[in-house]
Parts: structure tokens; C-alpha cells; sequence
């Protein structure tokens, strides 16, 4: 099975200050750290849709081997870097682990957990004390409908919804709170 990580990294962090990619915790920007979870949980390729601050988070950040696309529409929401990180995928992969950069209390092992469970029909999204949360995993059954129907800042949101994503407990292994200002930071 191959599986592949698609990091959206793309947001200016309006809320935040500024691009949330280029915050700096424990010695690593939020962009570096998550593209290693996704990496060191077994996701290849690994894409990072950057946008907001593309040109500051490509000088300062060390990527590696990951693959860096720019969404010139980024400003439409995560939606539009959901499908510019689909379509640069191609055929790469079987299913993909998507994880936001601003989830960085998200753990190896909770993407692991999705990267054991990945199959082309999968649709499987974290859920922390019940509540739905990230990584998400698409199989490559559902790229094309999960393109066709994310738009503004939803995502895949409506679509793992209706189609009833299998919830994997992560709150185990993770926190998989979303950081949108400084004061969310525990």
C-alpha cells in the first residue's frame, strides 16, 4: 500500500500573527515538524502546499525530500490547497494521510495509526475524546469527489460527513487541537 502525506501549509495565520507554517516551537518550525510526523510515520511521497509567506517558509524551513506545491489561490481557504496537494499527487499513492500545519500537537503515532489503516476506499478521519479532528485519510477511491466538492475553509469537511469517515481514536497518542491564535497554545 502506498501511502502518501499531504501537508496544507498554506494559510496566512490572519488570527495568528502571520503564517502559521513559519511558527517556531521546540526548535522546529510548525511546517518542518509536521512534515516529519507525516514522514517518519511512512507517508511517501510527502506534499506541502505552501501559499501565504510561500517564498519566507521555502528560505527558512528545511523540507527535505518532500514535494513543495504553491497554491496561487490559497486566499479561497483550504480548500483550493486540498485540491492543488490531490492533483500534484497523481498516481503516486493509494491513499493519503492529510494533515493542516496548524495541528501541532499531532503525533508519529497518530498518523501511524492511519498509515496501518490506509486502503484505496478508506475514509477514515481522527477523532479526540469524540470529536472529530486531524489527520484525515482519503483513499485515492475518493480524490476525485473530495476535489469536486472542497471549497472555502471546509475542506473535506461535508464530504467525510456524508459519506461516514470511520473515526480512529487518537487521543492516546496526541492532541489534536487546532491552534488559530498564540493564546491557543497549551
Amino acid at each position: 500500500m502506498r501511502v502518501a502525506g499531504l501537508l496544507l501549509a498554506a494559510g496566512a495565520g490572519r488570527r495568528f500573527g502571520g503564517p502559521k507554517a513559519l511558527v517556531r516551537r521546540g526548535g522546529a518550525l510548525w511546517v518542518e515538524s509536521a512534515r516529519s510526523a507525516l514522514r517518519d510515520a511512512g507517508c511517501a511521497p510527502v506534499v506541502v502546499v505552501l501559499g501565504a509567506g510561500a517564498d519566507d517558509v521555502r528560505a527558512r524551513a528545511t523540507l527535505g525530500d518532500a514535494l513543495v506545491v504553491e497554491n496561487p489561490a490559497w486566499a479561497t481557504g483550504m480548500g483550493s490547497s486540498l485540491r492543488a496537494g490531490l492533483a500534484a499527487l497523481g498516481t503516486s499513492a493509494d491513499a493519503v494521510v492529510v494533515l493542516p500545519v496548524d495541528t501541532p500537537g499531532v503525533t508519529v503515532e497518530a498518523v501511524r495509526r492511519f498509515v496501518v489503516l490506509a486502503s484505496p476506499g478508506g475514509l477514515l478521519r481522527a477523532s479526540y475524546g469524540g470529536a472529530p479532528g486531524h489527520p484525515v485519510l482519503l483513499g485515492r477511491e475518493h480524490w476525485a469527489a473530495v476535489s469536486a466538492s472542497a471549497t472555502g475553509d471546509a475542506g473535506a469537511r461535508d464530504y467525510l460527513r456524508a459519506h461516514g469517515a470511520v473515526a480512529v481514536a487518537c487521543e492516546d497518542v496526541a492532541d489534536g487541537a487546532d491552534v488559530d491564535r498564540p493564546e491557543d497554545l497549551r
